[in-house]
């Protein structure tokens, strides 16, 4: 229940410039609520339609338009709907959208401001989906959706994905000699008694490993930064094990969207190096890989002394150089090791500001280790349930499993006093430094012994473009792959498909604005563009609506030119 209040006029100041809202507030359960809201725009756009007709306008209605037409006008470019049809078509006496259409539209939200298929409909009865794109918004319901991707089965979507990427690689021109590989997963409120042969419980990346959760491995171009290929995997499954799986298909991707008769370079990290997938790339004449390796296997080279180092020509080395920070250097030691049966070049990389924080989130850990040991020591004095040499020693390992540190940096002795269990313990200044000789470091290994170091070493930097991906994939304001609202490995394949979709127009979008010199972010975009409204107003007298798209900021129209658009007088048209 609630009670209707006043209405008024609300302004928001957005970046020092004020827009104007229509609002009415209402009571509900007690407490005031925003329960209606219409955008007028700035103060300038009232007054120009005020005076624009002695008439004046009797209704105004303010829709989202800036984003949801650039998503549109990136799709034009791919047309998802004709590719989807092509593999799953309409039905002769289908009337609704088609199922290449239900995956547009979920698209189209997943780019902008992610919501469930539940909430869909209200979504686009605030946009400008109409003058865009028509379509009918009630068709768009949770149990549309449901019925149209039963009938996407896994070879219709392994073509329809296939289909995507050819799309993607004409559209952006891949060619590319080298590109990054790496797996996440995304966990799910899924139930344990529910079926399912995608969600798993593993070890989650996020840290909720009690939850079932759904893998995710994805190929990237490293020059383009665009993803070519993605599999969807049991949550379970270890990484290694996975890419053993993909290999030839990685490789098969690599082959048709790499430079012909170049050499390719994949990029993984250290959880893909078995023995047997280094194997099988060197089996590939014309593959050849950058990994990272594990300290824990290579001690010996991380106690490689400092001076032996040298910095590496990188970009983030030239900005620091040139603001005098010559100590914050990256550094580079290199060397020629037999591993997986053949020579490799192997190089220790050694970052100071990397090295100061570790030491210091250590020192924070050691700490609270610290105090854990003397609150033992009081415990084993004077509760009888303590007196127990392994009771306190699992203590001790699951406090360490807690804090993500080894289990030797303090040695632990028991004496009998008197009958009586005694407990000490001391600081093992020997594991200490050796972890510590750990901190800032991180070893490369590479079967490309022709590379420079700094290329070998700038290749390997750049992982984070693909983790970046994955940070923006569990964006809640953009695609946001999680949490998920399907229950059957059908309709979470379909899910996760149009999250790469839209996760990839991003991308698109965001690589045409670099071209054209300016280097914004995807969710800077999306934000900014969400801001320009299209305004629907009322005459008197009038049956149809006018549609004026209000004045864009500097920025929007900085992005809106660079697709070839501008808007004049409040109609947008082609430069």
């Amino acid at each position: 229940m609630y009670i209707i209040g006043m209405a008024h006029l609300h302004k928001k100041i957005k970046k020092g410039r004020p827009y104007y809202y229509f609002r009415e507030i209402a009571r509900v359960n007690g407490k005031p609520k925003v329960v209606r809201q219409i955008y007028l725009g700035t103060p300038e756009r009232i007054l120009k339609l005020i005076t624009s007709s002695k008439r004046g306008p009797i209704r105004f209605d303010a829709q989202e338009f800036g984003a949801l037409w650039l998503a549109n006008l990136i799709d034009r470019k791919i047309d998802l709907v004709s590719l989807i049809d092509s593999v799953v078509p309409r039905k002769d006496n289908e009337k609704d959208p088609s199922v290449g259409e239900y995956f547009l539209y979920a698209v189209f939200n997943r780019m902008i401001d992610p919501c469930s298929k539940k909430a869909l409909c209200d979504w686009y009865k605030n946009t400008a989906i109409q003058s865009i794109r028509p379509v009918n918004i009630k068709a768009l319901t949770s149990q549309r959706f449901w019925d149209k991707w039963s009938r996407v089965e896994e070879k219709h979507l392994e073509k329809i994905i296939s289909l995507f990427f050819e799309k993607v690689a004409q559209v952006e021109e891949i060619n590319s000699e080298c590109f990054l590989f790496d797996t996440t997963n995304y966990y799910s409120y899924m139930a344990s008694h529910t079926e399912s042969e995608l969600a798993k419980r593993g070890k989650n990346k996020d840290g909720k490993s009690w939850l079932r959760q759904v893998g995710v491995a994805l190929l990237v171009s490293r020059e383009n930064q665009i993803p070519l290929f993605y599999k969807t995997y049991e949550g379970n499954r270890h990484d290694s094990a996975l890419f053993n799986r993909l290999l030839e298909e990685v490789f098969s991707v690599m082959d048709s969207f790499g430079k012909k008769s170049h050499e390719l370079t994949l990029v993984i990290d250290k959880g893909m190096n078995s023995e047997e997938s280094i194997k099988a790339i060197d089996a590939h004449s014309r593959l050849h890989f950058i990994t990272t390796y594990s300290p824990y296997f290579a001690e010996h080279l991380i106690r490689v002394d400092l001076s032996c180092f040298k910095p590496v020509d990188t970009m983030k080395n030239r900005i620091l150089k040139q603001g005098g920070k010559d100590d914050d250097l990256l550094l580079a030691w290199r060397t020629v090791k037999p591993l997986w049966g053949h020579p490799r070049a192997v190089i220790i990389t050694y970052n100071p500001r990397t090295a100061a924080k570790q030491r210091y989130n250590f020192e924070a850990k050691l700490s609270t280790l610290q105090q854990t040991l003397l609150e033992l020591r009081l415990k084993v004095a004077k509760r009888a349930y303590w007196r127990n040499e392994k009771r306190v020693k699992s203590y001790y390992e699951k406090v360490c499993e807690h804090l993500h540190i080894p289990k030797d940096l303090y040695d632990l002795a028991f004496e009998k006093v008197n009958g009586s269990l005694r407990f000490v313990f001391r600081k093992n200044y020997y594991r200490i430094g050796r972890y510590i000789e750990r901190f800032g470091k991180n070893i490369i290994v590479t079967d490309l012994l022709n590379w420079d170091t700094a290329d070998i070493v700038n290749a390997s930097l750049d992982r984070y473009i693909i983790e970046n991906l994955f940070r923006q994939s569990k964006d809640h304001n953009l695609v946001s792959v999680m949490p998920f609202r399907h229950w059957t490995d059908g309709k979470i394949r379909c899910h996760i498909f149009t999250c790469i979709v839209a996760l990839t127009y991003l991308r698109l979008i965001q690589r045409h604005l670099q071209k054209e010199g300016l280097k914004l972010s995807s969710s800077t975009v999306i934000c900014e563009m969400q801001k320009l409204h299209a305004c629907l107003y009322w005459l008197k007298g009038d049956k149809k609506p006018k549609r004026l798209i209000e004045d864009p900021t500097p920025l929007q129209g900085q992005i809106i030119k660079a697709f070839g658009y501008q808007v004049v007088s409040g109609v947008l048209q082609k430069v």
